[in-house]
């Protein structure tokens, strides 16, 4: 009865087949074998198994079971779980798929459902309770929640310490883009992707479309864009080569020519951080643009003001005067605008869809974001046509310089110059304007969690930029997603472009590094850091294709006439002269009095008494100026002016709903058109190549090999190519693939059944009714 042969096999097919048989693996083993990939410099500070990643918040039969990772540089979510209802997803090089950056984590929440308690973690904090539930809020609008019901009760809450330590550091040396460098430059041989990741220590950088971005550190940078412009009585002016005058500025900058080496030095002392005037841009009818601090001598500002615009009238060929905008009382200030974020961020995220909808649009008016959009394309307009118009320089002044003049510098060249509506063009823009200019990404965009500092300036760029795109799509090469992963790539902390507050700080803090690390330098001023314009170093080609806008008209477009392939090339005559525009159904804004009396439920502002401080016949001008520019055809490649009347003002719905299900939809949105736009496109592209190859008589495989090289992602498959639009594109298109998320459903709400063919969408009640 209790014999030894019947349990001994039992022993053996249920017990021994683990370690000897690879065929029956239990899930403790998988998910031990589950390992992140690491970059050079990064560790693994701290892990915990079987943890349900939540993907639904009303069900959990899509939720995914893996290893939670904290890593000095991410926290990683490593699992074997199919996404469920996912098809398609663009890929991170530096990034997993359920990755998160430190540096994009803006609040950590621990749970205790049996306690009933639940704490934001700050750093260096204990944590009295075993957490169930861990989330995660992210900067970019992201929620992402983990469960910890099957994992130790230990383990779980140190690896919530860990990621609440270190993703505050208290230190800029901390943050991973050091250990990273620093672990380049002990092993040379250690390239991510087979790039040199160095790029940030001078010269040039390749872009997405293979031209070179200039970087603006050296003296020929800044030599080249000064005869791009034509600005022939501006110099470039090495008086700061050190940082000896200011270590807010750049060690090359542009001033008028007429200004001697020892006069800047000698005004320098004059000025808040001695931030000196400075060139950045010139219009061919010789207007500059100007940015300057404010002068903090009292008793020397009349004096020092003076002597400054005679210096600029004189680089003018008209000896043109001068006119100057103070941004800080024409403009909503960086605490306005970080105020703004904040309750759009809630309107977005925290709030429950259903709980909001009826009075969704007016609370979105109440956070004031859409109205400070509008305010920078207003100003930015009337301060082009100052230049445009006028034939005046226009010089921005602001407290320190650095903060509200970077983005209405940028928005006044994007709007004059089609150069900067370019690829490489508007990256060197934001090199010039952003990064060398000393605007503050360390504190605005709050790497270091001091929060009273943080400000989305470079955000609210980025959308300003996104309407123009989006009322003239023809006149951008880069598309809105390109915009959105720029946003991306500014909470990534690895690349130098958006790490420092000034080139000083990385200069100072990177050789600092380098000694306690004993890291020979050389000749080099500080670490070459990872440089964001080299894109092949986070996506690979095929995703960088997404940064191209299909509609975008260039300024050479190829044209077939009488059997030739002739090129139109834009001159500096329809360049300075030649203004176009779309005709708009209505004003744009800033044409009649009554636009400017405040409506109920309205984004338009009344003009304050001291705007732009112009006599009545200027502001007449204006008006015919831009009556008048709106009644014409568009000039891609000439001046653009914004539509700026509420209705015309627009929510950047990729930007801000990627991670919203309820705002999501399944094969629509932009992105069909823009599927059909890049069909079309690329099948004309075709047609060329193809009309090209028979009038040279070239070979067919140089024309295939040709068609390798297709600049539009969705290619055609011929001529006559009939394929409808994708399974996997939904209106969040490549961000939030479908089963990605970690919001509630909307069966049920008003706008399911407004979606599902309701006739009218007034109210829940109303449709209530209508069941």
């Amino acid at each position: 009865m209790f014999s030894l042969k019947p349990p001994k096999p039992t022993f053996k097919s249920y017990l021994l087949p683990l370690p000897q048989s690879e065929d029956h693996i239990t899930a403790e083993p998988r998910i031990k074998k589950l390992e992140p990939i690491l970059l050079p410099g990064e560790i693994v500070v701290n892990e915990v198994n079987f943890v349900r990643k939540c993907i639904a918040t009303d069900t959990s039969q899509y939720d995914l079971w893996g290893k939670l990772v904290c890593t000095n540089f991410k926290i990683s979510f490593i699992t074997d779980d199919p996404m469920p209802l996912q098809k398609f997803h663009y890929k991170n090089l530096l990034l997993g798929e359920h990755d998160v950056p430190l540096t994009c984590i803006e609040q950590i929440v621990t749970v205790n459902d049996t306690k009933r308690k639940q704490k934001v973690l700050g750093p260096n904090q204990k944590l009295k309770f075993n957490p169930t539930e861990l989330i995660i809020y992210c900067k970019d609008f992201r929620i992402v929640r983990f469960r910890f019901d099957e994992a130790g009760p230990e383990s779980a809450k140190k690896v919530c310490l860990a990621i609440a330590h270190y993703s505050q550091p208290t230190d800029l040396q901390l943050l991973f883009a050091f250990e990273y460098v620093g672990e380049i430059y002990h092993n040379p041989a250690k390239k991510v992707n087979g790039v040199d990741p160095g790029g940030g220590g001078g010269g040039s950088i390749g872009s997405a479309s293979g031209q070179q971005t200039p970087l603006f550190e050296t003296y020929s940078d800044w030599d080249r864009e000064i005869k791009r412009t034509g600005a022939s009585e501006w110099r470039v002016c090495s008086v700061n080569e050190g940082y000896m005058i200011s270590t807010c500025l750049p060690e090359y900058f542009v001033v008028p020519s007429s200004l001697a080496d020892q006069d800047l030095k000698l005004y320098s002392y004059s000025f808040i951080g001695r931030r000196m005037p400075v060139w950045s841009w010139n219009h061919p009818n010789g207007s500059a643009l100007v940015r300057m601090a404010n002068i903090k001598d009292v008793l020397q500002q009349r004096k020092i003001d003076q002597r400054i615009c005679n210096a600029i009238t004189r680089s003018h060929p008209l000896r043109s005067d001068v006119f100057k905008s103070d941004l800080d009382k024409c403009l909503p200030s960086i605490q306005e605008i970080q105020a703004a974020h904040i309750k759009l961020k809630q309107l977005c995220v925290n709030e429950p869809f259903e709980e909001t909808e009826e009075k969704w649009l007016s609370s979105l008016e109440n956070t004031h974001w859409l109205e400070y959009i509008r305010s920078f394309l207003k100003h930015s307009a009337e301060l082009v046509y100052m230049m445009e118009c006028k034939h005046v320089s226009v010089v921005l002044q602001e407290e320190e310089g650095r903060d509200l003049s970077c983005l209405a510098a940028s928005l006044i060249q994007v709007m004059l110059d089609p150069y900067f509506r370019t690829i490489v063009g508007f990256q060197s823009l934001i090199q010039k304007e952003w990064v060398m200019a000393g605007y503050q990404f360390l504190d605005r965009c709050n790497h270091l969690k001091r929060s009273d500092k943080e400000s989305p300036l470079f955000l609210m760029f980025l959308d300003c930029v996104w309407q123009l795109l989006e009322q003239y799509p023809a006149a951008f090469e880069f598309s809105e997603m390109y915009l959105t992963i720029l946003y991306d790539s500014a909470r990534i902390s690895l690349f130098g472009t958006f790490l420092f507050n000034c080139p000083h700080q990385r200069v100072k803090e990177s050789t600092e590094f380098a000694i306690s690390k004993n890291i020979q330098l050389g000749d080099e001023k500080g670490l070459r850091f990872p440089c964001v314009w080299d894109w092949s170093l986070q996506f690979t080609s095929r995703d960088r294709l997404l940064f191209h806008n299909p509609l975008y008209i260039g300024k050479s477009a190829p044209c077939v006439q009488n059997g030739a392939v002739k090129t139109f090339k834009r001159s500096k005559k329809n360049y300075s002269s030649t203004l176009r525009g779309v005709p708009p159904a209505l004003k744009n804004g800033i044409i009649s009095d009554q636009e400017f009396l405040p409506r109920r439920n309205s984004l338009i502002l009344k003009l304050k008494p001291d705007f732009l401080q112009q006599t009545e016949s200027q502001s007449n001008s204006m008006e015919q100026y831009f009556r008048d520019w709106f009644t014409k055809p568009v000039d891609l490649h000439g001046v653009i002016l914004p539509h700026i009347s509420g209705t015309q003002i627009k929510l950047w719905k990729l930007c801000y709903f990627r991670w919203v299900p309820e705002a999501q939809i399944n094969h629509g949105g932009f992105i069909t058109a823009f599927h059909k736009v890049s069909l079309l496109a690329d099948e004309v592209d075709m047609l060329n190549r193809n009309l090209r190859q028979y009038k040279s008589n070239s070979s067919l495989q140089g024309n295939c090999s040709e068609l390798d090289h297709s600049r539009m992602y969705f290619r055609a498959n011929g001529l006559n190519d009939t394929t409808g639009a994708p399974d996997f594109l939904s209106s969040s298109f490549p961000f939030s693939p479908v089963g990605n998320l970690c919001r509630r459903s909307i069966l049920g709400t008003p706008l399911s059944k407004f979606l599902s063919g309701a006739k009218i969408w007034l109210s829940t009640e109303t449709l209530a009714n209508e069941d």
